[in-house]
């Protein structure tokens, strides 16, 4: 299966690709038959701020071989920038087609993140959900910062599961790091999937459909924890929406650069 090369644009300084549910599907297929090692990233206004202020995240999103446009403002920003067709590919909802194509092709799943009740749970529902699903293996490792021992303690299981695509959902930036780091030692697919293992437990709830459509899942979300995400959304969200604003007005009057 020969795929046509992605079409992608830089969002201040981050690239992020023209894709779609099925596109990425295919691609994921693609590596995770051939063996390769690689990581996708969902990205939003979060890890997009985060890479602007951060060169070392920013170096690790440029490294990835897939990041999506997990948040409605990205999608915004794709389609004024000339892919007016792009719709959005958010990370829980990729979890879930993936775990579709999966259940129909054989490739075995591996869930590393959340805790060990999420992951229970998950492990319970998804094959119910989809028939034929082969979970390889799950993990819930300590929230604290791993010691190289315990990191290749993790690397080791997930080698011995026999899995070809993990899920990593330890959030913003610490799944993006650890899937940098694995690169090369782990011949696998990584996909960051941030709060979907919470999300499809049931653990937290999603926001409904309209606002998500709308681009308010971030008030939701605010609403539901807003002493934790208070900083992310009260400030990355404005300071998003004028250094994007700032990058399509240069674009627009002929600048070579993005005036950033």
């Amino acid at each position: 299966m020969t795929l046509p090369p992605l079409s992608s644009r830089t969002i201040l300084t981050t690239r992020v690709d023209g894709t779609s549910y099925g596109d990425a599907c295919d691609r994921i297929q693609q590596w995770a038959t051939a063996g390769e090692s690689c990581y996708v990233v969902a990205a939003n206004v979060h890890v997009i701020m985060t890479a602007y202020r951060d060169h070392a995240y920013q170096q690790v999103l440029a490294d990835a071989v897939l990041v999506t446009p997990d948040g409605m403002p990205l999608v915004w920003g794709l389609r004024s920038l000339g892919l007016e067709g792009q719709t959005r590919v958010y990370g829980p909802d990729l979890m879930l087609a993936w775990c579709d194509r999966a259940s129909q092709v054989g490739l075995p799943i591996y869930l590393y993140g959340g805790s060990p009740a999420v992951l229970e749970t998950l492990q319970r529902q998804l094959p119910d959900t989809y028939p034929g699903l082969i979970i390889a293996g799950a993990y819930a490792p300590p929230f604290r910062p791993l010691s190289p021992e315990e990191e290749a303690a993790d690397v080791a299981r997930i080698m011995a599961s026999g899995a070809r695509v993990v899920f990593v959902g330890l959030g913003c930036p610490k799944q993006e790091f650890w899937m940098a780091r694995q690169r090369g030692r782990l011949p696998v697919v990584m996909i960051g999937v941030g709060a979907a293992f919470a999300f499809h437990s049931g653990t937290v709830s999603q926001a409904p459909r309209w606002m998500m459509q709308l681009g308010l899942e971030w008030l939701y979300r605010f609403s539901q924890e807003p002493g934790r995400l208070w900083r992310r959304y009260v400030i990355n969200n404005p300071a998003f929406v004028l250094l994007f604003g700032w990058q399509w007005l240069g674009e627009r009057l002929g600048f070579k650069k993005p005036i950033l």
